[in-house]
């Protein structure tokens, strides 16, 4: 029989100490030099759920904030409304600015609405941050936290990255994602390509600039089931590879589906989302995804109970295992999928698979 890690603090007490947690690292910025997301956020809510204990809440915010030495927003440029705030996207030093835009929004509408309104004119820039914009839009959320929500979308608006030259002549011509990555892999333009690495979105913007790569975008239809085709495909992606940029497809996709019904159109979110994954994945060097019997294989692989999965996770000071657990965790109870379960086991260290 599976047992499956609860939806809510293992620790009452950490539920009780989150809120004003948050609130308080909530006020720093979205992103800390150089350029780089602000986990922390997201991360505590996560580790909350997979039973981190108030001091250890504590203890990795004041390490996190520390080592990274997370700023404050940018001070106020100029306010914005609703005629003007369209014109500070992308422009980091707005973020002040944006978030004051959203919060009176916020107040006036409510967070769920102001989503519902207002997202859809950010989805073709859902790789802000490295799509950090969508994970803190989306735990905010999980949390249904408007004032979370606020920030988010200030975050999301302020760092918006589009890919802006689709080729007219591209059509939307196929409904599965692994489609367009099947031949991007056979495509050898795509091979050792000149991006920044340093960054996941310095290298997203520098794809998106790439005419051989701007040819595949367009492709995938916004199909009404396309985050149901899209989480295996990830799911395969990651438990191949490992790897950094593809563990950001598995989670992801959590973060579309808690996003998801609060939009008219998510899948239009998920389309662009899913171009995002598709730029990256030269970067970890475009594999061909593994066979089923391959796939089935480690789906049958023996792993730790959860709360010593989660255990680990909690313990560690690296803010993607704790995102990847979690995120995982939440996908198994949602598939029943027990790769979900294999691939945060193998991420904290406590399983090996070959080939």
């Amino acid at each position: 029989m599976v047992t499956v890690l609860k939806s809510i603090y293992p620790d009452p007490s950490a539920g009780e100490r989150l809120p004003s947690l948050i609130a308080d690292v909530g006020r720093h910025s979205g992103e800390f030099p150089v350029l780089l997301a602000n986990h922390l956020p997201m991360v505590l809510e996560a580790m909350g759920r997979l039973g981190a204990s108030p001091a250890r809440l504590e203890e990795y915010a004041e390490h996190y904030t520390r080592i990274h030495a997370v700023p404050f927003p940018p001070a106020p440029v100029t306010p914005l409304d609703e005629s003007s705030w369209e014109n500070a996207l992308g422009k980091r030093e707005r973020e002040g600015d944006l978030r004051r835009f959203f919060a009176g929004v916020v107040t006036e509408i409510g967070g769920h609405e102001t989503i519902r309104r207002y997202l859809p004119r950010l989805f073709p820039g859902v790789a802000a941050s490295a799509t950090h914009g969508l994970m803190r839009l989306a735990y905010a959320v999980l949390r249904n936290d408007d004032a979370e929500i606020a920030v988010a979308l200030g975050y999301w608006a302020a760092t918006y990255l589009s890919f802006e030259a689709i080729p007219a002549e591209n059509r939307r011509d196929t409904a599965d994602p692994l489609a367009p990555i099947l031949d991007m892999h056979a495509d050898s333009r795509l091979r050792d390509v000149d991006a920044p690495t340093h960054l996941l979105w310095k290298w997203i913007e520098a794809m998106g600039r790439l005419p051989a790569f701007q040819g595949y975008l367009g492709r995938l239809a916004p199909t009404p089931d396309i985050l149901d085709r899209m989480r295996p495909a990830s799911l395969t992606l990651f438990a191949a590879t490992m790897s950094f940029e593809a563990l950001h497809a598995v989670t992801g996709c959590h973060w579309l589906r808690l996003v998801s019904p609060h939009l008219d159109e998510p899948q239009r979110l998920a389309m662009h989302f899913w171009e995002v994954v598709m730029a990256l994945y030269p970067k970890i060097g475009m594999p061909a995804p593994p066979s089923p019997e391959v796939l089935d294989r480690w789906r049958a692989m023996p792993v730790p109970p959860d709360d010593v999965i989660a255990a680990a996770a909690v313990a560690s000071n690296d803010e993607h295992d704790h995102s990847l657990v979690f995120s995982a965790f939440e996908e198994f109870r949602y598939t029943g999928d027990p790769l979900y379960k294999v691939v945060a086991a193998r991420r904290v260290g406590l399983v090996e698979f070959g080939d």
